[in-house]
């Protein structure tokens, strides 16, 4: 069972032990992960196995109870010194934030999601501008940067990650330093702080569920910690079968996950799992998704689709 502890932002209750955020599990048997040699398999029966899959697993919301995590593999100073070279230098930059903001380097966990190939790219060599690429022409997108999840809506995360043929995702559990924090609007064309005061950005100040880490930044503030693969078969066929006349359901949720709250997004899911069921007709589909959306959006997305 998997423990009931959540992860905490505060940077005083994760030890950084020679750099790493929490210490290494002990396993003989662990094995590197995907191709890379920088990471260890998480023992099934560790706290800290348990204590990442709790985190995960309750941002997903009523998906969860059909959601199984295949592995948890934890990035490691024990694999590479490379590495371990990165864990120290997160560390320094987590000091000098400190330092620059008055005490506080606003450290945080986020989600990143994307395919097991770009994951272990990052994992290997760090960020680039690939990856960067992704949020270019996205009208969801807060600013050109890499973005990431809040920690607790790992299901936003898991909407728009690509899994392979046997349904598997993985998602990128990362430590992120925000510092000095500032808005940045939905379809914004910002990639860079608007002045020196700030440091990321946020799609809100006083609840943000989205940093953006702008990319002169993106490896020395973003320190990949954990890869989480799962899946979700409800979710995959959710996904897979919707479709709409103008817009993919996949498309749709993807944009959404980035404008909505984390009830929004499940109420989303929920009532068009229930017109899949045939429980709704699709004019109360339609219905459902106006009030919840609000006209405004939807109509953006479906003209920025249709160019």
């Amino acid at each position: 069972m998997a423990a009931q502890v959540e992860i905490d932002d505060q940077e005083s209750v994760t030890r950084q032990d020679n750099g790493e955020i929490f210490n290494p599990v002990s396993d003989d048997n662990a094995v590197p992960n995907f191709s890379g040699d920088s990471t260890i398999l998480l023992s099934e029966d560790s706290f800290e196995n348990d204590l990442i899959k709790n985190c995960f697993l309750s941002g997903m919301g009523s998906f969860s109870g059909e959601t199984t995590i295949v592995s948890v593999r934890k990035n490691s100073t024990e694999r590479r010194i490379t590495t371990k070279a990165k864990f120290a230098a997160f560390k320094v930059f987590t000091e000098a934030l400190t330092r620059k903001n008055e005490g506080v380097a606003n450290v945080k966990y986020g989600w990143y999601s994307g395919s097991k190939e770009e994951i272990d790219r990052i994992v290997t060599y760090g960020f680039s501008n690939r990856e960067i690429e992704k949020f270019e022409n996205d009208a969801g997108s807060h600013g050109v940067g890499i973005h990431l999840v809040h920690h607790r809506y790992s299901l936003a995360a898991a909407l728009v990650g690509e899994g392979d043929e046997e349904g598997t995702k993985h998602v990128l559990l990362c430590r992120v330093i925000l510092g000095k924090p500032e808005q940045i609007v939905a379809g914004s064309k910002q990639f860079q702080p608007s002045s020196y005061r700030f440091d990321s950005g946020v799609d809100n100040l006083e609840n943000p569920r989205k940093y953006v880490i702008w990319s002169s930044n993106m490896n020395s503030h973003i320190l990949p910690t954990y890869i989480v693969s799962f899946k979700s078969p409800r979710l995959r066929g959710l996904i897979r079968r919707a479709r709409s006349p103008c817009v993919s359901f996949s498309v749709l949720m993807s944009i959404l996950s980035k404008s909505l709250d984390a009830t929004r997004m499940n109420m989303i899911l929920t009532t068009y799992d229930d017109f899949r069921k045939r429980k709704l007709r699709r004019e109360q589909l339609v219905k459902k998704m106006r009030e919840v959306v609000g006209d405004h959006l939807l109509f953006k997305i479906l003209k920025n689709q249709r160019r």
